[in-house]
């Protein structure tokens, strides 16, 4: 094997590193502590809050990252409500362990509209994207209005 090869196939292993690397750092974690959970969905609130507002602007790859980061939020979000986990400054209320099914519901429902919302930002269908959006900010509405104070 020449030493052109040799170097060619070390850097596409530490390119393929570096990407394992990258996916791993970003991998979901489930919070430890009721106070981390509180802690951590906060953070995913402010973050669906701030892509959403921004969303309806957005086209190709942007579009994609956005709907990306959403169903990716949804798909975490019941372990960031483990039982237990009203501490702090939690604004989660009781009825969402006493309603478990009907608050997972309206997140699998926010999970599914992300899913046909990345679809569509994939295939550049500007329609579904927005009929996506708005469906996840009705799921947004829907969700606090029943099970945050």
């Amino acid at each position: 094997m020449s030493i052109k090869k040799i170097s060619a196939m070390a850097i596409a292993g530490l390119m393929t590193l570096g990407v394992v690397a990258t996916f791993a750092q970003d991998a979901f974690v489930a919070p430890a502590t009721p106070e981390e959970a509180v802690t951590a969905r906060k953070a995913l609130m402010r973050t669906n809050g701030q892509t959403l507002r921004g969303a309806g602007a957005l086209t190709g790859d942007q579009a994609v990252a956005a709907m990306q980061t959403l169903l990716d939020d949804y798909t975490n979000m019941p372990a960031l409500f483990p039982e237990g986990s009203i501490v702090g400054e939690s604004e989660a209320l009781p009825a969402i362990w006493e309603n478990w099914e009907g608050f997972t519901a309206i997140i699998e429902t926010g999970r599914a509209a992300a899913e046909s919302g990345l679809a569509a930002a994939q295939s550049g269908d500007a329609a579904g994207y927005a009929a996506a959006l708005q469906a996840i900010g009705g799921t947004c509405g829907q969700c606090h209005q029943q099970f945050r104070s």
